[in-house]
């Protein structure tokens, strides 16, 4: 189940092929030596997941992989118990045969709101750094993309991303489970997206220096954050939590963020998207029990977290290289 070796003749024969100089040697130690408790359990989940055959393939409107009558009703039960045990899904949504994965986020919101906005995709290496169970690599491929490329270290968003490749197996959509700190400079990525990860970094200029690392010259970034209102000097520093999560750092303004991209040789840095996380977009579901959105806000204003910080403000910017 941890055989990366077709990831790794993709690798020798396209422009990554420097990667290959330190990535089989990372994950050679991450399998031996770094796997969760949960590991084998969650492998043998996706082992015992039945072989099916896919009439639809759909990734520009949704990421759904084939109808409810390509299987029987014993298999049906079989991949949703399966599934089940991976929880809790985090982003999504994705339909297998039928079964609804309705997870806590709804990351389509998210992706549309970017998608209008972005250079097309088609025929590019494209990076997602963060990208959790891998939602968006999907929706990329469905764009166009050629290659691409999914880093996050969750072993948990590995299994699930392997879950869903398993009825769809695709070889030009990969998921890696490294941090970006383990990424050599590469400089060759048509497009980077990181949406979601800089507030949980407590060197912000370092993680958007390590986003630029990876693309080319002319490349795009796409990232997406959450965002205070304010000027190019405001920036919140929460104290130990924000909507009760520990590792927020540093949550810009648009102004102060757009600063710093620029200050890192970031051009034609804009704004596209400023939206305030709903209850419709992040919420409990029979795929996520623990607590969301809902119990993160203060329960007589919404307009605030639990700890009395402005209410989760997410913006999509883009920048060139």
């Amino acid at each position: 189940m941890l055989d990366f070796t077709s990831f790794y003749a993709q690798l020798a024969s396209n422009k990554l092929h420097k990667w290959l100089e330190s990535l089989p040697a990372q994950l050679a130690s991450w399998s031996k030596d770094a796997l969760h408790g949960d590991f084998k359990q969650w492998q043998k989940v996706i082992a015992n997941l039945p072989t099916t055959k896919s009439s639809l393939t759909e990734l520009k409107s949704a990421v759904q992989f084939g109808h409810t009558d390509d299987i029987s009703s014993g298999e049906a039960q079989q991949i949703r118990y399966l599934l089940q045990q991976l929880k809790p899904w985090r982003k999504g949504p994705f339909s297998i045969h039928g079964i609804d994965i309705d997870t806590e986020w709804r990351s389509d919101f998210k992706w549309d709101r970017a998608l209008p906005h972005i250079a097309p995709l088609h025929n590019r290496f494209v990076l997602d750094v963060g990208c959790g169970s891998g939602y968006h690599l999907w929706r990329m491929r469905g764009e166009g993309a050629e290659f691409v490329v999914g880093i996050d270290p969750s072993q948990l968003f590995y299994a699930q991303f392997q879950a869903i490749k398993h009825f769809n197996p695709d070889p030009a959509v990969n998921l890696i489970p490294i941090g970006i700190d383990d990424m050599p400079v590469l400089k060759q990525f048509d497009t980077v997206f990181s949406m979601g990860v800089l507030y949980h970094r407590r060197s912000p200029l370092d993680f958007l220096q390590q986003l630029k690392n990876q693309l080319r010259p002319g490349g795009e970034l796409v990232l997406e954050t959450l965002v205070v209102e304010g000027d190019e000097h405001t920036v919140l520093v929460p104290g130990e939590r924000y909507a009760k999560m520990r590792n927020v750092w540093f949550i810009p303004s648009v102004a102060a963020l757009t600063h710093w991209l620029q200050r890192l040789g970031f051009s034609n840095v804009r704004l596209v998207d400023l939206n305030h996380t709903s209850l419709a977009e992040q919420r409990k579901t029979e795929w996520m029990e623990n607590e969301s959105l809902i119990d993160f806000l203060d329960a007589t204003d919404h307009s605030k977290t639990i700890e009395g910080y402005p209410a989760p403000l997410r913006a999509v910017l883009i920048a060139d290289n």
